[in-house]
This record gives structure tokens, C-alpha cells and sequence, in this order.
């Protein structure tokens, strides 16, 4: 098990990493303007669930595979921009439902399941779990399988933290996108053109 100087020094560099927006909280953003601060909190819950399949094959050596061979990273790189595209297109294509109160687009299993696909298909966590993590692993320590799985769980903990809070921050804005007649605009446009960018920028990871 980590020693405590090393689970606070990874905690800090875990917060001080989570904050800076990228796609997941992109993703979290846009599902909590559009849709609600239960859908916000639900894919936040989807892609943590979806972080943790990280660390886990981080924790089995999954992961040193996936960055040493480019077929396997190229598969799981364009089956998640598919993915992403995808939901993109569906969302531009398909007409806004007039809205006359709060009500959700989707249901919290259809934001967490999202959330889950999106995060447990970006190899770029994989890959950052295989750079991050060995710095704060005791060699001298007898198992690193476990310090991995330790520290892969505090870094989870700290995105509960950070997603949640960017969840109901963005949640808070709904109502009055809502009463300024701007939700459907948000909810087939944004929302669409954000699925597609994180689509374009899954598809251009590299493994170097």
C-alpha cells in the first residue's frame, strides 16, 4: 500500500489535473445545461464507473499492452470516436422537443450508460493511467498491482469530486437557458457539434 506523503502527492496532482476541463467534462457540461442536474450527476457516475475500467487494466498490466501495440490502440481509439460521431449526428439530425418545463432529453441509465462508453473507450486515459501512475508506485514495496489499484481508486474519488462539482455548477444555468428560450438551440446544435468534436479529437490520439 502507498505510504501517506505518496496518497496526498497524488491527490494533489489528481485535483490539480481533474480541473482543467477536457472531454469528459465537456461531456458533463453539455448533459448538464441540456438536460438537468440528474443527468449531469448521472454521467458523471457513468464516467467515472468508466475510469475505473482504466485502472483496473492499468492495475493488470491491460494497459502496457494497449500502449505497445497499434492495432489494439487503434481499434479502441475509432470505436470510440464512432461512438462519439455518431451520438453527434443523431443529436444535430433530430428535431428538439418543445420544451414547456425542465424535463430531461434522456434518462439517467441513457447518460450513465454515454458516460461509461465514452470514458472506457478513450485510450487517452488509458495511456495517461500508464504515464501517471508509476510515478507514486514503491518499487520497494512488494506489491505495485496494489498500489496501482489504490491509487487508480483515490484518482477516481477525486474525479467524483471535481465532475461533480463542474455537474451541478452547469446544472445551475438550466433553468435560466430555459427561460431564455436558448435549450433547443443548446440541446440539437451544441450538443451535437461537441459530440462530434470529441469524436475528431478520440480519433486523432497517438500513442507517442
Amino acid at each position: 500500500m502507498p505510504d501517506s506523503n505518496s496518497l496526498i502527492s497524488f491527490a494533489i496532482a489528481s485535483f490539480a489535473l481533474l480541473v482543467i476541463p477536457g472531454p469528459a467534462v465537456l461531456y458533463i457540461v453539455n448533459r448538464s445545461v441540456s438536460d438537468g442536474r440528474s443527468i449531469g450527476l448521472a454521467a458523471v457516475a457513468g464516467i467515472e464507473l468508466g475510469t475505473f475500467m482504466h485502472v483496473l487494466a492499468a492495475t493488470a498490466g491491460l494497459s502496457a499492452i494497449l500502449a505497445a501495440s497499434p492495432s489494439a490502440f487503434n481499434a479502441v481509439k475509432y470505436l470510440g470516436a464512432l461512438y462519439l460521431i455518431s451520438v453527434g449526428l443523431r443529436t444535430l439530425l433530430r428535431q428538439p422537443a418543445a420544451i414547456a418545463s425542465l424535463a430531461s432529453s434522456m434518462t439517467n441509465f441513457q447518460a450513465f450508460r454515454q458516460g461509461f462508453i465514452i470514458n472506457t473507450l478513450n485510450p487517452k486515459v488509458a495511456l495517461f493511467f500508464i504515464s501517471f501512475l508509476p510515478q507514486f508506485i514503491d518499487q520497494d514495496k512488494s506489491s505495485s498491482a496494489l498500489q496501482a489499484l489504490i491509487l487508480g481508486a483515490v484518482f477516481v474519488i477525486c474525479g467524483f469530486i471535481t465532475d461533480g462539482t463542474y455537474a451541478l455548477t452547469a446544472s445551475s444555468l438550466r433553468e435560466i437557458l430555459v427561460r431564455g428560450k436558448t435549450l433547443p438551440f443548446i440541446q440539437r446544435y451544441i450538443a451535437g457539434v461537441v459530440f462530434v468534436m470529441l469524436g475528431v479529437v478520440a480519433a486523432s490520439a497517438k500513442i507517442s
